[in-house]
């Protein structure tokens, strides 16, 4: 068995909030953050509503100078980092400095720049565009400026695996722990994609909901109405550290990672394989990788984007891997909407949040749940007190790729 790791701090940005317990808590009440979009003119688009971050002020935590140099994803990421350094205790000096790391990815990174860069080729030329286009656009650049401004020296890495990416940053830096190379990381992932391109380019797939007179509403997970996701926002950054380490500065121990599972669909670029047998083997493999059994999983945080085709898949890989075992489940993605690749930090803070608590956040607008997932709990419409020690988080992308997180409470 390699070296414990444990979560000492939380730092999430997303629609229905920009600090870790705004988020929780609007979660617990079901408030949704969809609404119409405003970061561009979305009227002409079949899909006009989005998961925003509201009233986000990044030169709280950049230098005006420096804010020119990132694509949103970037300052979201070191908004979030921010709060989870400082909430973990976590300093960073020049004896540890080597042994602390960054793993932050984003499923596609500085759209935002890469549009204005091209608006200002096509307007006036190679001249106009910006020496800071690269390095403002390009995935690793969020851990990159997260190690620059902390100082932490040690690994630097940025996954990019669609939908599962933060899950696989926050997998890997658990690794990287286990195995002795590091003894603390900063990880999770951040996404911005809310722009012309990027909602129309998921809008011509039909992928989004279009129910655009009822923003709270699009978002309704395993519900007979749903017709695509909601793109969201934000960032979602955990510290882990190694036990020994975190307790030698008496970090806040929120609660311990005990399990990481990956798996590959091989199958189809967008669509899950049949009964999302890629989705069973990595739940199975995480709880194989705690040595737990299935019945010792108290909730799932689904992924659960709302979309016809991939909730009742996700609902049959749940079904098979627990069994018997009624687990309840919930996809708070119905309020958070769906964060693409930061998607999987934020839901691994909610479920380390939901052992913290003992609260199960919910499933919000299910109101007539779909026939196939009959008898399955989904926590519909009002968060639950609950009695959990073990939840896993799911993640799955575009192209098979699969992650599940698997934490338990703490206790020594």
């Amino acid at each position: 068995m390699g070296r414990r790791v444990v979560v000492t701090g939380i730092g999430l940005i997303c629609g229905v909030g920009n600090t870790t317990e705004a988020v929780w808590k609007n979660l617990l009440a079901g408030n949704s953050g969809v609404r119409k979009i405003t970061q561009f003119d979305a009227s002409q688009f079949a899909c006009q509503i989005a998961a925003e971050v509201q009233n986000f002020d990044p030169l709280q935590f950049v230098d005006k100078k420096e804010l020119k140099k990132m694509g949103r994803f970037i300052y979201l990421a070191l908004g979030a980092a921010d709060e989870a350094i400082n909430s973990s205790g976590l300093k960073i000096t020049p004896e540890n400095a080597d042994r602390i790391g960054v793993h932050i990815g984003s499923g596609i990174g500085g759209f935002d720049i890469i549009e204005r860069e091209h608006s200002n080729l096509l307007k006036g030329g190679p001249r106009k565009i910006s020496p800071f286009f690269i390095p403002a656009a390009i995935i690793n650049l969020a851990a990159g400026h997260v190690s620059m401004r902390y100082g932490a020296k040690g690994p630097n890495e940025a996954t990019a695996t669609a939908c599962t990416t933060s899950a696989h940053s926050l997998g890997d830096s658990f690794r990287i722990i286990q195995h002795g190379d590091a003894e603390a990381m900063i990880a999770g992932g951040s996404e911005a994609a809310i722009t012309p391109m990027g909602v129309g380019g998921f809008a011509a797939m039909r992928a989004l909901s279009t129910r655009n007179d009822e923003p709270e509403k699009a978002s309704r997970p395993w519900d007979t109405g749903r017709d695509g996701f909601v793109i969201g926002e934000g960032a979602g950054i955990l510290i882990l550290e190694e036990l020994g380490f975190a307790r030698s500065h008496d970090a806040p121990i929120i609660a311990e990672i005990v399990g990481y599972g990956m798996s590959g669909d091989a199958y189809h670029i967008t669509q899950p394989a049949p009964e999302h047998e890629g989705g069973l083997r990595v739940m199975n493999n995480a709880i194989r990788d705690a040595k737990i059994k299935p019945a010792d999983i108290g909730y799932v945080n689904a992924h659960g984007t709302s979309t016809p085709i991939g909730d009742v898949l996700e609902a049959h890989a749940i079904r098979n891997c627990f069994g018997d075992h009624k687990v309840p489940i919930s996809s708070t993605k119905s309020m958070t909407g769906h964060l693409l690749g930061g998607a999987g930090g934020l839901e691994a803070g909610i479920t380390v949040l939901a052992l913290r608590d003992q609260i199960l956040p919910p499933t919000i607008n299910l109101e007539n749940q779909e026939p196939e997932t009959a008898g399955m709990d989904f926590v519909p419409n009002h968060s639950r007190k609950a009695t959990i020690d073990y939840a896993i988080s799911n993640s799955f992308g575009f192209g098979g790729t699969n992650g599940a997180l698997l934490f338990r409470r703490w206790s020594e």
